[in-house]
């Protein structure tokens, strides 16, 4: 049984993606499950702390970005967007280069909150690092 209460595609969430912070990264969604959301993202120069690894920003960054897009498909969104609250971040390995793949699962999805577990993964599938994502679900009228 699906999560998704809006309609959701990779076309669709690539074209609302254009031309923000999630292009500028260079996020790409990759592939949607009954309960999962994936994405990718390369590592390059500008994502690197002065000591050679990628900032741990960019993992928060990318946790976020999956887990926020997820989450506004889990509410009707023609009355509602969600947008985060609070994000927690473990560190688990460092990343000089490659892609990074996201996979975002909710643990909670209610009317007003929703909480998700994301899992970042190198491209030799080692676990990059985890966030959980607390988000907010908020009337559109409402700002």
């Amino acid at each position: 049984m699906t999560i998704w209460k809006t309609p959701l595609s990779i076309e669709e969430l690539q074209k609302r993606c254009a031309h923000t912070f999630v292009s500028h990264l260079k996020i790409v969604f990759t592939e949607v499950g009954d309960d999962y959301l994936k994405a990718e993202m390369p590592i390059g120069p500008y994502l690197m702390q002065p000591m050679g690894i990628m900032h741990g920003g960019v993992s928060c960054s990318l946790a976020e970005t999956v887990g926020s897009a997820a989450a506004n498909y889990c509410v009707d969104g023609k009355t509602h967007y969600c947008v985060g609250l609070d994000i927690n971040t473990n560190h688990i390995r460092p990343v000089t280069s490659g892609v990074l793949t996201a996979t975002a699962r909710p643990y909670h999805i209610g009317k007003k909150t929703q909480v998700w577990s994301i899992e970042i993964h190198d491209d030799q599938n080692n676990l990059v690092s985890v966030s959980r994502l607390t988000l907010v679900a908020v009337p559109k009228n409402v700002y």
